[in-house]
């Protein structure tokens, strides 16, 4: 399909462009930017005026719930709501049911994804078989099936010894280990260890649960070589211990949630369920840090974190309700809410969302590496478009996820976000497109 997008603010972080123009879109690639060819012939015209042209949004950190929690969320359901916060691609954890240690369910869950014809899907396959931290998975069988790297999504290895020999092997063939720093011992609280968790009478999860972790990372990694992301930052001492890592030049990456970016400990207001997360909700001095460290780069990504839980497993006690939350619809807009509360200009806030977490996944996505998080002539033609004056209002019963609790829906009570999607282009296919009245 031949597609013309007219008229927008053309705006891409990794080539600098941000420019009023046109895209013209043909084949699933992107043909033109600014002057289109005078004989092209668009099948379909978008009128861009007063709107955003960026690369579509790149999201390292999704839970789809299928296979195994259908009832939590669906393959279709939730790469619809990744299309409409303008998602274009996504990794997926591992944590299915079954898990994902066998080709075969990375090659299933590759091949629906694709017949729905909505986001990318790039799958995390399992670092151990049934992420219990005892026999490493066959690597290369999965990478051959189309995994991007290897993890435990929220299940800490209990042995140092099956970590470094994961080390070992991803060092050889050059794959990415995708951890969550948590030591098993310390992180089995509900809320982050502080006056106000002991008040609350919540088990706590000290900052030393991520530390230890991250030590031991480093320590393995010096020995190694081995390429590691770190999933979901959520202390000061972490970002700088981060820090530390990468001025030493260990091949490190890092990403934070939206979740640890904007909110803390004190949102977690009468017990509000909503807010119990993973990793959880800490002090401000951590929330700053984990901001100025995004900013300045010690962080390279801003997540989603996208959990989806139904109604039975939140409309618990708060130390017994499931941790997770809605997040694909509103990475956009929290990321622009950040950019805004920083001083970012648009281009370094969405270098975020998009040309970070592209670099992160640099070769691990083969061919398609030169497509995510951005837009360049001759590429695959994926795109978001954006109003950012528009202002919006989180309300759970317009989530297009089938898990639609959020704790910014009343942490931002009569609170305006920034910024509403209004289309998405994946492949060069209009996958979304808001209606008026939505």
């Amino acid at each position: 399909m031949n597609l013309l997008i007219k008229n927008g603010r053309v705006v891409c972080p990794k080539t600098g462009r941000d420019q009023l123009g046109d895209v013209a879109v043909s084949g699933g690639k992107i043909l033109a930017i600014g002057a289109v060819p005078p004989d092209f012939r668009p099948h379909r015209t978008l009128d861009a005026t007063g709107l955003v042209v960026a690369p579509g949004l790149v999201d390292l950190a999704a839970r789809l719930r299928e296979p195994g929690q259908e009832h939590e969320g669906m393959l279709a359901s939730e790469l619809a709501a990744a299309v409409a916060g303008g998602v274009t691609s996504l990794v997926c954890l591992p944590d299915t049911d079954p898990v994902l240690d066998e080709p075969g369910l990375v090659e299933m869950l590759k091949f629906r994804a694709e017949k729905l014809h909505q986001s990318r899907l790039l799958p995390l396959g399992a670092l151990t078989r049934q992420l219990a931290g005892e026999v490493l998975t066959e690597m290369a069988a999965l990478t051959e099936a189309g995994c991007v790297g290897f993890g435990q999504a929220e299940v800490p290895l209990a042995s140092t010894q099956v970590l470094q020999r994961a080390m070992q092997y991803a060092s050889t063939f050059d794959y990415t280990l995708w951890l969550r720093p948590q030591d098993m011992s310390l992180g089995k609280g509900v809320a982050a260890s502080g006056p106000l968790a002991t008040r609350m009478g919540l088990s706590g999860v000290p900052v030393a649960a991520e530390t230890i972790a991250l030590h031991t990372i480093f320590e393995l990694q010096r020995a190694t070589k081995a390429r590691v992301h770190l999933c979901r930052l959520s202390s000061a001492q972490g970002v700088a211990l981060v820090r530390q890592a990468k001025a030493e030049g260990l091949a490190v990456t890092a990403d934070v949630s939206i979740n640890s970016l904007h909110l803390t400990d004190a949102d977690l207001g009468y017990f509000d369920s909503r807010a119990r997360l993973n990793p959880p909700l800490r002090q401000q001095r951590d929330r700053d840090a984990l901001r100025q460290g995004l900013q300045d780069g010690t962080l390279d990504a801003l997540v989603s974190d996208h959990n989806p839980v139904d109604a039975d497993a939140k409309d618990l006690p708060f130390a017994e309700s499931e941790p997770g939350a809605t997040g694909l619809e509103l990475l956009l807009s929290l990321a622009l809410k950040w950019g805004q509360d920083s001083g970012m200009g648009l281009a370094s806030t969405l270098a975020t969302v998009t040309t970070g977490p592209a670099q992160v996944l640099g070769h691990s996505v083969g061919a398609l590496q030169t497509a995510l998080g951005q837009l360049s002539v001759g590429e695959a033609a994926d795109l978001c478009v954006f109003d950012a004056q528009a202002q919006w209002s989180v309300q759970a019963s317009e989530l297009v996820s089938q898990g639609r609790h959020t704790p910014f829906e009343f942490m931002l009570s009569g609170t305006r976000l920034p910024g509403r999607v209004m289309a998405t282009v994946v492949g060069g296919m209009l996958v979304y497109e808001r209606t008026p009245a939505a």
